[in-house]
């Protein structure tokens, strides 16, 4: 999971804190357990309380079948909703898989092809760094594209920054972040390093859009999430008024001025810390925990969206990037080769949103998201799968009713 960003201020009477003042919090359960996967409900019980977070949801799911839908309010505060196992969530980086099969739907219709260049697609000017040249849609979705946020910082989280160099007023746009990062050298040469990057999964969005000739939001939902049964799926906005119907309200402890104009008021982190409308195709979807497992089904097998030689890319290794546990990004994925089967997960993280997917062996698949993010102070989220996979693999029979139909 990421950790605070930089520019954050604690400000908890700002932020929105989900703990109520003079009540303890009580847990609202959602949706549907079956006995015999209680081990998993109670991992995310525990966890919830663990770090105060208030809503929450699972879904499981084995052999392609739902097994678990679960949503959770851990609160005392009673204006908040109980919490659906189809209410939205910001999903934050689980939306790099979205992307990534757009463009491998496209390529996979004939319309682009996987080697060409991002320079020639969007019009990019390659004057300060000829290496912009040698950038491909290959290296842009395995993020060996150039571009390390550790040496340069995320440009999708600079707009203060972006906005001064170029004179413009906020809010800035993706054209204004992608003139900025155009005027600075890549910080290596691409296809060298593997080194993760937001925006070049911004870039993979302009180009869905301009090979498509739509917008990205309306081509996915057209060519990717239609055929895959999924509906509810959008993209998000930033404001708290501008919350979709049925989501979660999201919280942090941190405060910072808003991106969204140029007063400098001081807004929480969570709602006009970021622009939203920038983060479409890197992090910008809203989902719930049964649309996520729902949308993993698409890389089990060829079916209406992707082909198998499309998933056989979804996961490919890159040229460079393998870790030394044998791990590697693929497209949009996170891939690991097990004893007949490649592992795939992905994280996510925004202000005030927690995201996890994970499509294991022995048909298992998993997603869990959460109204906060791991802050300072706050215990360490990244033990969530060690402990489901130690409660999964306890699982000694699963139930036999597919529960999708329950929820559609």
């Amino acid at each position: 999971m990421f950790k605070v960003g930089a520019g954050l201020v604690p400000a908890v009477a700002l932020s929105g804190s989900p703990a109520y003042a003079g009540a303890a919090p009580a847990m609202t359960v959602t949706g549907t357990v079956p006995t015999q996967l209680a081990a998993l409900d109670n991992v995310m019980k525990t966890y919830i309380k663990e770090r105060d977070i208030s809503c929450a949801q699972l879904a499981a799911v084995k052999n392609g079948k739902l097994v678990l839908a679960r949503g959770y309010r851990y609160s005392s505060d009673t204006t908040i909703p109980a919490v659906q196992p189809t209410s939205p969530f910001r999903v934050a980086s689980l939306s790099k898989s979205i992307t990534a099969a757009a463009i491998l739907r496209l390529a996979q219709d004939g319309k682009v092809s996987l080697g060409a260049k991002v320079a020639d697609l969007l019009g990019l000017p390659a004057t300060v760094d000829p290496r912009l040249k040698n950038v491909t849609l290959w290296r842009l979705m395995q993020h060996t594209g150039g571009w390390d946020r550790e040496i340069s910082g995320d440009q999708l989280m600079a707009d203060r920054t972006i906005a001064a160099k170029l004179g413009v007023p906020l809010p800035i746009g993706k054209n204004d972040i992608a003139e900025y990062a155009g005027g600075r050298p890549l910080d290596f040469a691409p296809g060298t390093k593997m080194a993760y990057s937001n925006y070049g999964y911004m870039l993979l969005g302009l180009v869905v859009a301009k090979v498509s000739g739509q917008s990205y939001e309306s081509y996915v939902k057209q060519k990717l999430l239609a055929p895959a049964g999924i509906t509810r799926m959008r993209l998000g906005r930033s404001l708290k008024t501008q919350a979709a119907p049925g989501e979660v309200p999201y919280y942090s402890q941190y405060t910072t001025k808003t991106v969204l104009d140029d007063s400098g008021t001081v807004v929480p982190s969570q709602y006009g810390g970021f622009n939203m409308l920038n983060h479409d195709a890197n992090g910008g979807w809203l989902a719930s925990a049964v649309d996520l497992v729902r949308w993993a089904r698409i890389f089990d097998a060829a079916g209406p969206v992707l082909n198998a030689t499309s998933i056989t890319r979804a996961f490919a290794k890159p040229e460079i990037g393998v870790s030394a546990d044998g791990s590697w990004y693929g497209c949009g994925w996170y891939v690991r080769q097990v004893t007949g089967h490649l592992n795939t997960w992905h994280s996510g993280a925004l202000p005030g949103t927690s995201s996890y997917m994970a499509r294991l062996q022995q048909g298992f698949t998993y997603a869990a998201v959460f109204n906060r993010r791991e802050e300072s102070g706050t215990p360490d989220y990244d033990v969530l799968s060690s402990r489901m996979n130690t409660a999964w693999n306890g699982v000694t029979t699963w139930p036999a009713t597919d529960l999708f139909p329950k929820y559609f």
